[in-house]
């Protein structure tokens, strides 16, 4: 099957799926069944970053539901959190939450703050941002590249959520789509962003100390929480080194050739291709899981190596 040829991934229903933690036993052959066996409940606690009380959060299998469940523990709409970060309140993008929480892991939720709109000038071909998004609709800046256009305007910064681009709203659209829309603005000319700021704290000194005591309190356990976006949420154990090097690796190749970063997606690409045998057969197994995503034939290549690195190790 020639690489090249994909069709752009559609997107897919969400499915709603009660958490459980590994299979439950079916009934027993006997006259008489055998007494139900309870269930693990696991509980988060989770914090609005910019300062909160502290709630409680349970019984959810995706992104989606969390975010309902925290929205509902502090009285909020689930469409004003923005993303979420593990164990600290500060926008760190390398703490964001993804398809994995570790069984300890604090739960902070960033909400929206003040809204911008600013006017750029394209005057190179490449912007400098680095796109992802929360699963739920809103894309986001994860990175700035720097000495590029954007890091030359102050007004725009890591975290932000980029609400619409000339006017056109992009909410709903996923991160690759955002990074294409962008990219394919044509140089020499103006654009207009709308942004929303994630909500701060006043005193932003005080709150960040307060944030990392929480944070030390916290380990990570061997043990993780994966989220689905179909399907039930299940507990795994934390995974290897040699697997986490390679899920980064293809995460930055994402970066490099689509302008965007998604764990969940660079852990599904690993996953497709560890058991197999050459390009092609990575290939098709993408196409089986992914629907026909349209990845550069380079990029491809590039990702199969950093399999092959860890098949190595």
């Amino acid at each position: 099957m020639p690489l090249g040829l994909r069709r752009k991934m559609k997107t897919k229903s969400k499915e709603t799926a009660r958490l459980v933690k590994g299979e439950q036993a079916g009934a027993s052959g006997g006259s008489l069944p055998d007494p139900p066996v309870p269930t693990h409940k696991l509980v988060f606690h989770t914090q609005l970053a910019h300062g909160s009380a502290t709630g409680r959060v349970e019984n959810f299998s995706s992104i989606q539901e969390l975010y309902a469940k925290i929205a509902a523990v502090f009285e909020i709409s689930a469409s004003e959190i923005l993303y979420c970060t593990l164990n600290t309140p500060k926008v760190d993008m390398e703490r964001l939450l993804g398809s994995q929480i570790g069984l300890e892991d604090f739960i902070f939720a960033h909400v929206k703050g003040i809204k911008k709109e600013v006017n750029i000038h394209k005057s190179e071909d490449s912007l400098g941002l680095t796109i992802t998004d929360n699963g739920t609709g809103y894309a986001f800046i994860k990175r700035i590249k720097d000495g590029s256009l954007i890091d030359s305007i102050k007004t725009i910064c890591v975290g932000d959520h980029i609400e619409s681009i000339n006017g056109e709203d992009i909410i709903g659209w996923r991160h690759y789509d955002v990074a294409k829309k962008l990219k394919e603005l044509k140089k020499d000319e103006p654009f207009t962003l709308k942004l929303i700021e994630p909500k701060k704290a006043f005193e932003i000194e005080p709150r960040s100390k307060a944030g990392k005591s929480s944070a030390g309190k916290i380990s990570t356990g061997r043990e993780t929480l994966r989220l689905r976006s179909k399907g039930p949420a299940t507990v795994e154990e934390m995974p290897s080194e040699a697997k986490t090097k390679a899920v980064e690796k293809i995460d930055d190749l994402l970066e490099l050739y689509m302008g965007i970063r998604d764990p969940e997606l660079a852990t599904t690409m690993f996953e497709a291709g560890k058991d197999k045998g050459n390009p092609d057969e990575f290939a098709v197994a993408l196409d089986e899981t992914l629907g026909d995503f349209a990845f550069p034939d380079e990029f491809l290549f590039d990702v199969w190596g950093a399999i092959g690195d860890v098949k190595r190790e």
